[in-house]
Formats: C-alpha cells, structure tokens, sequence
C-alpha cells in the first residue's frame, strides 16, 4: 500500500513512453540457503568518471587502472573523445583492460555529445566544453531530459560561458565554447544534486580566473562526492580552498597527468552485503580500501543499524546476518544513493523505519522516492513518502513485477527483495549494465548458482 502526499498510486516516470528497449522480466532467485560468498566488484563509477575528466583537462597523459567499464563510463569516454580527446584501452592487471588518456592540444568543439543515462557526463562535461573551440550540443536518452540542469547552466553563464537552451533547464542545450573561460566568482544552488559543485570543481582550475564557488541553497546533500572531487583534485596537484563547507575555491593552475588506481565500487557492494541479512550467513568483498571518500564506506555504519554484524580483515569487508533484520531511524544525507538497498532492508524488517535527508535521489534516474513507494505498494507494503524520505512500515510481501524505470539501483533493490520473497519479477534488468556489468552474474554466483543452470541477462 502507497501512502504519499506527493505521488499518485499510479507514478510513472516514463509518461506515455513505453520500455520497449526491454527483454521479458528476470525471475529473482529466491536464497534457499545462507550464504557464504565473495563477491568482486568492478572499479568505482564515482572514482572512474572524476579521473576521465580531469585526465581529459591535465598537461600530460594518464593511466587509470581498474577503470569501471560500464554504460556510464563508455557515455564519459565517447565525450571526451568527441572534444578530441584520447582514450586508449591497454592491457591491465586484471580481466578489464587500463584506459590512456591523452589530452588534446585543443579541444573540439562542433560536435553532439549522447549523455545516454549518465549524469556524470551531463553535468561533468559542460564546464569542459566551455573551453572547447565551436559549438557542443548536448542530448540524453528521452528518459534522462528532465533530469535537472538549470543550476549548472545558470553558473557557467555567471563564469562567461554562452549555453543556450530556450530557457528550459533541461537537456538538450549548446555550450558555444572558445576555447577559454573567464571563471571566477559564482553561486551555485546544489540542492538537488551535488554534482553541480563537483562538475564546476574538476574544470575551474582551467578558467582564466580559477573559480570561487558558493553554494547557496536549502541543503548540500552527498557531501562525500564533493570530498571525493576535492581529493581527485589534490592528487594531481590542484589545490582546492574550502574556507566552510559550501564554499570553494581553485587558483588557476594546471592538472598534472598521472596514474590512478581506481578502487572498487563500494555503493555497488550495498546490495551483495545486505543479502547476508536477507538471506543469512555472510558475503565478503575483497579490496575494500582502508580510507576513501566513496559513500560507500557508510555501509559499515549503517548496515548494524539493520541487524548486521561487520568485520574487516585487511582489505576483506565481511557482512554477517545477526538476529534478524531491525528497523532503524536514520538520516541519509551524506548517502542518498545508498537509501534503495536499505529500503529494502526496511521492508522485511520486523519495526518501521523512517530514512530522511533524501529528497534529492527524486531527481536521479528516476524520482526514486516516488518509484520505492509504489513498487513496494504493489508487492504489498505500507510506505509513507516523506518531502524528503520515506516511512516504511514491514507488512507480508507478495510476488509480482518489479518496475524499474530505467534505474539500476532500483533493479538491484528488486533482486535483493527476491530473496526472501518468492516470485518477484524484474522488469528490464539490463538497466544494471548502466553502473554494474553482469550484475546478474555476480548475484548468480552469490547464491551458488552456475551461470549456465540460469540465464544471466546483464
């Protein structure tokens, strides 16, 4: 049951469009046993699109290993590559090959650069097109052209740039660059996504007059992505002055090129260490760093909140099942795109929960506030959407279809939902590809089921 006074029972993100795009629905294996598991997760979407751009803006070439390769990173490399820069695969120390990145003498513009579903790309990019020569014309797939942009549109023309978009806020706009851009003082309103500040920071060492950024609005959520940019920046040099912590500042200066370790996903990790207490037992994830920026690295907070027993061994992150799964209270301001696993989580648990500080994810992929709210309503669940959160009160869950509105983290809080509920149906799971190639794979594998005794579509 949906209770909500900002969405109908009926939200549909899609509006008249269909999703044609797609396969029939995943069955969502149900775990008939407790796991015992390590999973191994692919490099960090976060880390992987920071280093392509500012690779992309450096004086020299760099080498990023580990690099995630997925629907959101190839949409960041065909970018970079239609403003002339170079993006090589080589041979790396694993399956997946390492990327080179060689900047251009000078970047192209006059071109049309595909956002897909990546809102890296449509708010990293801009500021980079800003110093490229002739027009860059900027689209995304039907689904992702209401994301919001406005904020960032209306700070690179407060820092000199020409972005003309017939007042809409929205995709699809042109950066007319030229090669160069003043910079200098600007305010930016980052209440709906962090990524505004972040895009600004990667670029604003470049502009004539660096960049003294403000943000002035009704909250600063994912503040760790902010911190993460800010580190990416250190790393090759660049010095970011943060006099409070909504404020900015870059000297001009350049981006000196070098080689990056890309760390796992550790956001990626949040629905294969919640099965444990979905499913009992425990699932390990090797190479957890021992400091990082990634909001992943709540997870070791947050999941005892649900019941969950955490343990580190070197870089070996253990979940283990405890006495059951609990409710919990909890703001998630620093970790929105955490809060679908641990909706989830809230949903079998055995006392409501209430996650707040989380209006922003209404305007990720989808309005995922709204789309928790009604797929949990439609499987049977009692959710109270919030102006910035939800209300989950745990009732019986039934089987049924799981709709996923082009979003991957919904697609995954659908399969960890299936573990303990039988008949749940995946609507168009390849979305998963857009962060997490062969998700099904890996979630096969979590349960001891060989790949070839069920299809892995993604």
């Amino acid at each position: 049951m949906l209770v909500s006074k900002y969405s109908a029972p009926d939200f549909n993100p899609y509006g008249d469009e269909s999703n044609d795009d797609a396969d029939a629905p995943w069955a969502a294996p149900t775990a008939r046993n407790p796991l015992d598991a390590v999973v191994t997760l692919p490099g960090s979407k976060s880390q992987t699109a920071r280093e392509l751009a500012l690779s992309a803006l450096a004086d020299g070439p760099s080498l990023l290993r580990s690099p995630l390769r997925s629907r959101d990173s190839a949409a960041m490399i065909g970018a970079l590559r239609a403003l002339g820069v170079g993006v090589d695969e080589r041979p790396g120390r694993g399956p997946e090959p390492d990327l080179v990145v060689t900047p251009a003498d000078e970047l192209l513009g006059s071109t049309t650069i595909d956002c897909g579903q990546a809102g890296t790309v449509m708010r990293f990019v801009p500021p980079i097109a800003t110093l490229a020569l002739g027009p860059v014309v900027f689209d995304a797939d039907a689904s992702a052209r209401d994301r919001p942009m406005a904020p960032l549109l209306r700070t690179l023309r407060q820092l000199g740039a020409d972005v003309d978009d017939d007042g809409r806020g929205r995709m699809p706009f042109t950066v007319h660059g030229t090669g160069r851009l003043s910079g200098g003082d600007a305010v930016v309103d980052a209440s709906d996504s962090s990524q505004f500040v972040s895009a600004l920071l990667l670029a604003g060492s470049r502009f004539d007059d660096g960049l003294r950024l403000r943000h002035e609005g009704a909250r600063l959520p994912s503040l760790p992505h902010i911190e993460m940019t800010v580190a990416a920046l250190a790393a090759r040099g660049v010095a970011v002055d943060s006099p409070s912590p909504a404020e900015w500042r870059l000297a001009p200066s350049s981006i000196a090129g070098t080689t990056v370790d890309v760390e796992p996903d550790l956001s990626n990790a949040a629905p294969f260490l919640a099965a444990a207490l979905v499913a009992g037992g425990s699932v390990t994830v090797p190479g957890w760093p021992a400091r990082t920026t990634q909001v992943g690295a709540g997870l070791a907070e947050l999941l005892p909140r649900f019941g969950a027993r955490v343990t580190v061994e070197g870089d070996r992150f253990t979940v283990s099942a405890g006495d059951g799964i609990h409710g919990a209270d909890i703001d998630l301001t620093t970790g929105g795109e955490l809060a679908p696993t641990l909706v989830a989580l809230a949903a079998l648990a055995d006392s409501p929960s209430e996650l707040t500080g989380i209006g922003h994810i209404r305007h990720h992929e989808t309005d995922r506030l709204a789309a928790l709210a009604t797929e949990l309503g439609r499987l049977g669940g009692h959710v109270t959407e919030l102006d910035d959160g939800l209300r989950i009160e745990p009732r019986p869950l039934t089987g049924g279809l799981w709709r996923t509105y082009h979003d991957h983290r919904m697609a995954t809080t659908g399969a960890l939902l299936g573990l303990a509920v039988e008949g749940i149906e995946i609507e168009n799971v390849r979305t998963t590809a857009k962060t997490l190639p062969g998700f099904t794979t890996l979630w096969l594998r979590m349960l001891g089921i060989a790949p070839s005794d069920t299809t892995a579509v993604a």
